[in-house]
């Protein structure tokens, strides 16, 4: 049972069992709490915007379903972080370096006592806030099942990797006795949890399904169906970055405010930097260039928001917008069909993040809230480096390895096949799988046609070929392009998507 009341000074106390086996004052500032709760819904808001972004770089005919997993994943994850996911990531009792225990099963016991995250606020509040980073999780990682996999495996997949992928490393990352917390690994908002193991899984995922049908025929030139859309969801997605970064410190103080400054400013630089590199090829100012660029600054930012200060917010945009633009061509190299280069910009994108927190985190930012730490480079800590490799090394093997297992077994069930048939493809996930479209009859009708020539009354036949007769610019550096960032070089040849 909760006894909450309030002091004089308008604070929260309630009364929770100490060690000692009575019953012991706690005092909660409301201001605090109101601003976690203000930050989990910045975080929720993410999610759509990541979906309305992805469903931009894509084909019309595919743009609904995408927009539909956003949500559904969200929804299914929320599920199972009140089940067991918040007691295998955080439970209070686990002493396991590796994953936490089923005591909070159901969220039994939390309540109001002061949580394994944070004493400033109560369990049930980080439980709520830290939830969101689960639930927003796999929402990125779908970026590798674009315009080819069934929808209801994606769901399983999704709940089945919250359990065994991301649980594990959040434990690791930021329980009390987490292997990774113990030995020092810097990570403030979730470079390794959040991006490194949904960029790595949207790597596995595209390499397990293969390339969309014509992929890399160089026939047809790819373009996003919207950059209104994905312009919409970048914007949602910065908006929400504040509550993803600044929240992370649980509280509303100094640190906090220091951490939203530097989101702005590295995701103000990436977006900068991309866009630029990307025009001395093209000769364009490329919106979907922009968005990338404030995509890696984000992300690269990410686990360093509560150890930097600004000048070093600089650098970490500046150089994870490089470093993330040219490994988009990686997949080119690889010929790996990463629609929306989600590993390049969240998985090469996190772990730069993680390297570059090692040389910048400075002790003079990490002590505004009395935080002790031993900073990195710029302190002399040269050790700490190798904790945040090693971290981040071991984040994206271990993602690596369980999510091919988890596709594996789930495509080997019968009914959860993960890809669609050559049919859905050609008509679009949307009407394949959600039987809905995103856009009018014919504007859908209108596509399919150019594509795949006149296909009378949407006859569900598979025997067309794709008409070679389209061509286009393609539209460089797009972080759903098939040839993107520097990579992208007047007069290439640009691999083809799906018709």
């Amino acid at each position: 049972m909760v006894n909450a009341s309030f002091t004089p000074e308008g604070n929260v106390l309630t009364y929770v069992m100490g060690e000692t086996g009575e019953m012991e004052p706690v005092v909660y500032n409301p201001g605090d709490m109101a601003w976690i709760m203000v930050a989990s819904a910045l975080v929720m808001i993410m999610a759509p915007g990541v979906a309305m972004m992805y469903a931009g770089l894509l084909r019309r005919k595919n743009a609904l379903s995408m927009l539909f997993l956003g949500l559904a994943v969200y929804s299914v994850v929320s599920v199972q972080w009140f089940f067991w996911g918040y007691s295998l990531a955080f439970s209070d009792t686990a002493s396991n370096p590796f994953i936490g225990n089923l005591d909070r099963f159901g969220l039994m016991g939390v309540l109001d006592a002061p949580s394994v995250g944070s004493s400033k606020i109560p369990a049930l509040l980080f439980c709520f806030y830290q939830g969101m980073f689960a639930n927003l999780t796999p929402v990125i990682a779908v970026a590798g099942v674009a315009e080819r996999a069934r929808l209801l495996p994606v769901l399983v997949v999704s709940f089945i990797w919250a359990t065994i992928v991301y649980c594990p490393v959040a434990h690791w990352t930021w329980s009390g006795s987490g292997w990774a917390y113990l030995h020092g690994d810097l990570d403030f908002a979730g470079g390794g949890p959040v991006h490194i193991t949904s960029g790595t899984a949207a790597l596995i995922w595209s390499l397990y399904l293969g390339r969309r049908r014509g992929y890399g025929t160089a026939k047809l030139a790819y373009r996003p169906h919207s950059v209104s859309h994905v312009i919409l969801g970048t914007s949602l997605i910065w908006f929400g970055w504040f509550g993803f970064n600044g929240g992370s410190e649980a509280a509303m103080n100094l640190r906090s405010v220091q951490a939203g400054i530097v989101t702005n400013v590295a995701a103000a630089m990436g977006g900068l930097t991309w866009m630029t590199m990307d025009f001395f090829y093209t000769r364009k100012w490329s919106a979907v260039s922009l968005c990338s660029g404030i995509i890696a600054g984000l992300v690269g930012i990410t686990p360093a928001a509560g150890f930097v200060g600004t000048p070093s917010s600089l650098a970490i945009g500046f150089v994870t917008a490089i470093v993330a633009n040219f490994s988009t061509g990686i997949k080119v190299l690889l010929k790996i069909d990463d629609a929306v280069d989600g590993f390049a910009l969240h998985g090469i994108g996190g772990f730069t993040g993680a390297i570059l927190t090692g040389l910048f985190a400075d002790t003079r930012v990490t002590g505004f809230d009395g935080y002790s730490s031993g900073g990195g480079w710029i302190n002399h800590n040269y050790e700490q480096l190798g904790w945040q490799l090693a971290s981040a090394v071991s984040t994206m093997a271990w993602t690596a390895v369980v999510t091919y297992i988890i596709l594996f077994v789930v495509d080997h069930i019968p009914g959860l096949k993960l890809r669609c048939s050559e049919e859905g493809e050609i008509l679009g996930i949307d009407e394949d799988q959600c039987g809905e479209m995103g856009y009018d009859y014919v504007s859908i009708r209108r596509e399919l046609d150019e594509e795949h020539g006149d296909l009378g009354n949407m006859s569900r036949s598979v025997s067309h070929t794709p008409s070679n007769e389209k061509t286009g610019h393609h539209l460089p550096a797009s972080a759903g392009s098939d040839m993107t960032g520097s990579l992208a070089r007047e007069g290439a040849v640009a691999p083809a998507p799906s018709p």
